[in-house]
């Protein structure tokens, strides 16, 4: 197995240790999850930029990796929705997230049983970006808070900014969700014609 293929497996193995981690509730575990979040995302730029400089782009690569990232960002959505930072419609981008994922997963494993690999394009790049660092800002905005109220610092932001911001930040992701989405569709359409 070549290096960005453990890269990507690594990034799996780390979704684990962060579930485990930001729903425990111990000082600063908002911080800690979302370090473990980061290196996982760092993880996503390298095995990329790696398989591509070393030609080492592999069909497993093409399929395991945006895989991983499905994994890594619902498993936070959803971690998400137990914490309550989703707002009370959280459950309306998450359940996007999910059938559009679900959605292109279906055409790939058609497009494979026809022999074809379907690579992610740059619209599913884009929403897994905006997906990642809108998750990563939530749980920077959330490490925040938890240290003030640790410290006992006021500094006059309420709860609440912290939570529309968020908000706010998963609903951007999730417009990027449904345009790439609809582009994966139309793209691969062939695929689903013959269903």
């Amino acid at each position: 197995m070549n290096l960005p293929n453990k890269l990507t497996l690594l990034r799996i193995i780390f979704v684990p240790a962060f579930i485990i981690i930001i729903l425990l509730d111990f000082p600063f575990h908002f911080l800690v999850a979302g370090l473990i979040f980061g290196a996982a995302c760092i993880t996503d730029t390298l095995d990329g930029k790696i398989a591509r400089s070393r030609n080492l782009v592999t069909d497993f690569g093409k399929f395991a990796d945006p895989l991983a990232d499905k994994i890594l960002v619902i498993s936070a959505l959803v971690c998400f929705l137990q914490l309550d930072l989703l707002g009370s419609f959280g459950a309306i981008p998450v359940t996007i997230v999910l059938f559009r994922e679900f959605a292109v997963s279906g055409i790939r494993l058609v497009a494979a049983s026809s022999g074809k690999v379907v690579a992610a394009n740059i619209w599913g790049k884009v929403k897994t970006v905006t997906q990642m660092v809108g998750i990563v800002l939530i749980m920077a905005m959330q490490a925040l808070s938890e240290a003030l109220k640790f410290f006992h610092w006021d500094i006059g932001i309420p709860d609440q900014v912290y939570l529309y911001t968020g908000i706010a930040l998963i609903w951007i992701s999730t417009v990027f969700t449904i345009i790439s989405g609809i582009i994966y569709i139309k793209d691969n359409f062939d695929f689903i014609k013959n269903w």
